[in-house]
């Protein structure tokens, strides 16, 4: 099992945080302070390391300082025995860079998977809240961190699908209609759709008992839970999708049906969590998730990911926070990253387990 470390962090003009320089704790680091002052971002920045992303904001721009024409962030790993130093930049009006080791990235993509990494937010509510894209967002972010063939299918079926989508608004337009031209693209998608569907059923397959272990773990058995994965291709082929809802598509001017509209059905004792879970029991089968997505995380990329749990101390009850941090204490987790607003009350819980920790006060 390789280790993974980040041993110093340094950011510049990232969100609300001007200039910073960390020198971190091989094990547990706590960035304490008022609302506003820039935990989460501090958290933020270490995610957009691992993902070339932000966790919280789909455009880049918005990572910049307002008052700054750039942002920066360098992080200094290290894996296993090498050394790895990344650096994500950004100048208004210009391309996002990604450095490993002073190489720039021609694509993003290839980046994805070298810092294995898992954040647990009180954002991931609108995993249960929200509409199906954002719990396939969360499939696609835990297998294409293990699986770059899987990362690369994703980005081809998006992209034929965003050429498949203008094509329809270009026919509607123009009043016209060419069948063959859409073939091409349905059949593009048809034979891309096959092994993503077929990598998400085995996906599930293995991620689901872990999840329902982890939950159990928490609550402590007191109730059922399951995810189910609804997949129109679980029982017909997209070519037979796409035919039957060509006239609908013709109309509505985009692709209707297809692996984009996957969805996950999460379920607490056989109802949807959604309307029938209270908000403890939402809570922690968020959490539970995001374990489970550590626990496959660590199994594939034979590395322990970097945890980073963002001001959940103050959203748990204390029974659920003592399960939680049994848990850290118990297994082998690795570096983790912790934000709060007491102070004090994180130095009591982070005290209670046997491993040495760094408290950051912003």
């Amino acid at each position: 099992m390789n280790s993974l470390i980040l041993n110093k962090l340094s950011l510049i003009n990232y969100k609300n945080i001007l200039s910073s320089d960390f020198e971190l704790d091989s094990n547990i680091n706590c960035f304490v302070g008022n609302n506003g002052v820039g935990k989460t971002n501090v958290l933020d920045s270490i995610y957009h390391l691992a993902m070339s992303k932000s966790y919280f904001h789909s455009l880049s721009s918005q990572t910049i300082n307002h008052n700054a024409k750039f942002m920066l962030i360098e992080g200094d790993f290290t894996k296993g025995i090498k050394n790895e130093n990344i650096i994500c930049s950004l100048k208004k009006g210009q391309n996002k860079t990604l450095k490993r080791n002073g190489k720039i990235y021609k694509r993003f993509s290839d980046h994805i998977g070298l810092i294995p990494l898992v954040m647990i937010s009180p954002y991931d509510r609108d995993l249960i809240q929200e509409g199906s894209s954002n719990r396939r967002k969360f499939t696609d972010n835990v297998i294409s961190q293990t699986n770059k063939t899987y990362l690369t299918q994703i980005i081809k079926y998006q992209k034929i699908l965003f050429q498949r989508n203008a094509l329809l608004k270009f026919f509607k337009k123009k009043q016209t209609f060419d069948i063959d031209i859409l073939k091409v693209y349905d059949n593009q998608l048809s034979e891309l759709s096959i092994p993503i569907h077929n990598t998400r059923l085995d996906f599930f397959k293995n991620f689901v008992p872990v999840f329902i272990k982890r939950y159990n773990s928490i609550s402590q058995n007191k109730e059922t839970v399951n995810i189910s994965y609804d997949s129109q291709l679980n029982f017909e082929s997209l070519n037979n999708l796409l035919n039957n809802s060509l006239e609908k598509d013709r109309i509505v001017q985009y692709t209707s049906c297809g692996i984009h509209k996957d969805d996950l059905i999460f379920e607490i004792d056989k109802f949807p969590i959604k309307k029938f879970g209270s908000q403890g029991q939402q809570k922690t089968f968020l959490i539970a998730l995001k374990l489970a997505q550590f626990d496959y995380l660590k199994t594939e990329s034979n590395s322990s990911p970097i945890l980073l749990l963002d001001d959940i101390f103050d959203k748990l009850d204390n029974n659920r926070v003592k399960q939680l941090i049994q848990l850290v204490n118990e297994d082998e987790f690795g570096q983790l990253f912790i934000s709060d607003t007491d102070y004090n009350r994180t130095e009591k819980i982070i005290s209670k387990i046997d491993s040495s920790y760094k408290m950051f006060k912003l």
